[in-house]
């Protein structure tokens, strides 16, 4: 329902606002589950870097939808074109729930049977992640955390060249305070 009212809005600021709430509505209910993992990556992601990243686009654009625009026919082939090699990459994933699938075949029954007595995490997710793949999850958010990083030293590069363009002589902002004795 959350979903349908995003599409709707016109405001993009309100759209915004609530995809950061979905995203917190998602990370509660991931905890209800016990995935603290996943819910503290949606929060982080999905409430906090996303929101912050379409805020800042918001602030350098627009805060309405663009509407009336023409339809790019190249555009919607390649779009219906994209939607169909999906389809047929996904027409080979095993039927869900299929016991003979290879994920089922190797370590899952480990996992499935002794990781909670092993980590003593009740969420399987959780100790696969924080454990058995620990390294590769301390990566991701290193990974994520270097992204996040960037964006927002691009985003800092941008609104300090605009403040100098628009400041009178070629002054910085910092360089107009000061008074020449």
């Amino acid at each position: 329902m959350l979903g349908i009212a995003i599409i709707r809005l016109g405001s993009l600021f309100a759209a915004v606002m609530l995809t950061g709430i979905f995203s917190l509505v998602a990370a509660g209910l991931y905890v209800s589950m016990d995935a603290v993992d996943v819910a503290f990556t949606e929060a982080a992601v999905g409430g906090g870097i996303a929101t912050m990243l379409f805020l800042s686009t918001i602030a350098l654009t627009t805060s309405q939808e663009k509407t009336g625009g023409e339809v790019s026919f190249p555009a919607f082939f390649i779009v219906v074109l994209t939607g169909i090699v999906l389809m047929y990459g996904v027409s080979d994933i095993p039927k869900f729930g299929d016991s003979q699938a290879p994920a089922h075949q190797y370590l899952s029954d480990r996992y499935v049977n002794q990781s909670p007595r092993e980590i003593g995490v009740p969420n399987m997710v959780t100790s696969i992640l924080a454990s058995y793949r620990g390294y590769d999850t301390m990566g991701e958010v290193a990974v994520i955390f270097t992204a996040g990083m960037g964006v927002l030293m691009l985003l800092g590069r941008g609104f300090r060249n605009s403040a100098r363009r628009n400041s009178p002589k070629g002054n910085s902002p910092e360089q107009q305070g000061k008074v020449k004795l």
